[in-house]
């Protein structure tokens, strides 16, 4: 008898995600499909038409399973405005530039980091600038529409019911004030508060199916679609499953195109002691609480190191040789230096690149990894990480990276999980939050070499720079 009990949509930025999950939180089966933009007007767009091509067909292909629940996820930094049953235009996308006098105007009337724990980023990763932007480009006849995050939008293609959630609220996107649960002076002066669609809580029910998405796929019209939420923070529900995180000091770091670092703290949060500008700020989990927060576009920056088309860091049967490369990457420095995504990360205004480049291609994605790793720390650091660090996400699957974080930061506990798909899962365990996941942490050793002379030289060589 088929068992698929659940389903996510989860919409990252590089690549969509439909799976299929059992009642105790077994994943049964997975499609998955490449992001690409598209422009409107010469500006990047979120490609909407073709994600929702493929969710639909991804839904269809799970028509035979007994499904009751659907909940999305996505990534953060995005906003939809839905009028008259549909978007009243493309959403921008957060890598899209705006026009300098976009850019000054927003500086000037942004509320203080101080507020909302949001960053000055670049492009469009406060999303408070896409309204702006779109209020220059659009202007009143798009004044009407009812705004809601990135993940609720899929809710609504789903359901036909638009809600916000905060913890897509609460993503740097200075219009939540961290402190107060509530809009920022920003979003309410700009009268976006006003036309955002009602919060709910990310493990509400929202609405059931659309009966034509229903007749569509062949699901039951019943199927229960849920609110939704930002997909680190559904890593970060993942991660409270296991024992060695849940109610102890620790660092969840999630990785993908971002590696994002949440520190689970009882300490009380001080937005004056975090360095806003070295990309440190505070999510909002789906409970409302400030989650001190790091990152850089770590994921980007090692593709753009190996070059996409090639073999990736962490594919399983190449990690003994680039274990075995680490040796000579430490005897010729052969290193990369911040930053490869300008204005992110903890070092926004360095200019990287390679020294020494390796013409060996297993020493080149070993020295991607010891960079990533390098980075990383430097973003934990300015966090206080301490205790434990728990690595998940695609990255997690490479030894050369996550051996190095145990190099690097001898103080703290590193593990990985052997369950896969932790971003999903988080959203699974919305529906069940007694759900535990399969398996457990293994605990990472540092690698064998001595990192200590290749980290002075790391850090010589950027005050060269």
């Amino acid at each position: 008898m088929k068992e698929g009990f659940a389903i996510v949509v989860d919409i990252g930025k590089t690549r969509s995600k439909v799976t299929l999950w059992s009642r105790e939180g077994i994943m049964l089966e997975k499609r998955s499909h490449a992001n690409l933009p598209c422009k409107e007007n010469g500006i990047a767009c979120l490609n909407v038409a073709a994600i929702a091509s493929f969710v639909d067909a991804a839904l269809s292909d799970f028509s035979d399973h007994p499904v009751e629940y659907i909940v999305p996820v996505a990534h953060g930094a995005s906003v939809a405005a839905i009028r008259d049953g549909e978007l009243a235009y493309p959403p921008l996308d957060y890598e899209a530039e705006p026009p300098a006098e976009v850019v000054n105007a927003y500086h000037d009337m942004r509320s203080p980091f101080c507020e909302t724990g949001s960053p000055i980023l670049p492009a469009g990763l406060n999303f408070g600038i896409q309204l702006l932007w779109a209020d220059y480009i659009y202007g009143p006849k798009v004044s009407d529409a009812t705004l809601v995050p990135w993940a609720q939008y899929w809710a609504w293609h789903l359901s036909g019911e638009a809600s916000s959630e905060v913890s897509s609220l609460g993503c740097h996107s200075d219009l939540w004030n961290v402190a107060e649960g509530t809009y920022s002076t920003l979003a309410t002066e700009r009268g976006w508060a006003a036309r955002f669609a009602p919060i709910r809580r990310a493990h509400d029910q929202v609405g059931t199916l659309r009966p034509q998405l229903a007749k569509q796929t062949g699901l039951s019209p019943d199927v229960k679609i849920l609110v939704g939420l930002h997909d680190s923070n559904a890593a970060l529900l993942a991660a409270r499953g296991f024992a060695e995180i849940e109610n102890n000091e620790a660092t969840v770091l999630s990785t993908g195109t971002w590696f994002i670092g949440m520190r689970l703290t009882r300490a009380p949060l001080s937005l004056a002691g975090m360095p806003e500008t070295r990309d440190c700020f505070a999510n909002v989990d789906p409970f409302g609480q400030p989650v001190p927060s790091a990152r850089f576009m770590g994921g980007r920056e090692i593709e753009t190191l190996i070059e996409i088309d090639t073999r990736q860091v962490d594919i399983k049967p190449d990690q003994p040789k680039l274990l075995a490369a680490v040796p000579a990457v430490l005897k010729y420095k052969a290193m990369v230096l911040p930053t490869l995504a300008p204005g992110n990360g903890p070092f926004p205004n360095a200019k990287g690149g390679w020294i020494n480049r390796p013409a060996d291609w297993f020493e080149r994605r070993a020295a991607a990894c010891l960079y990533a790793a390098l980075v990383t720390s430097q973003s934990l650091n300015l966090l206080g990480s301490e205790q434990r660090l728990l690595v998940e996400g695609r990255f997690a699957e490479a030894e050369v990276f996550v051996r190095a974080l145990a190099s690097l930061l001898p103080d703290m506990t590193v593990y990985i999980a052997n369950a896969h798909n932790d971003v999903s899962f988080g959203a699974i365990r919305l529906i069940n939050p007694t759900l535990r996941p399969l398996g457990s942490l293994r605990k990472i050793a540092p690698l064998d070499e001595d990192l200590t002379p290749y980290v002075n030289a790391w850090h010589e060589e950027m005050l060269v720079k």
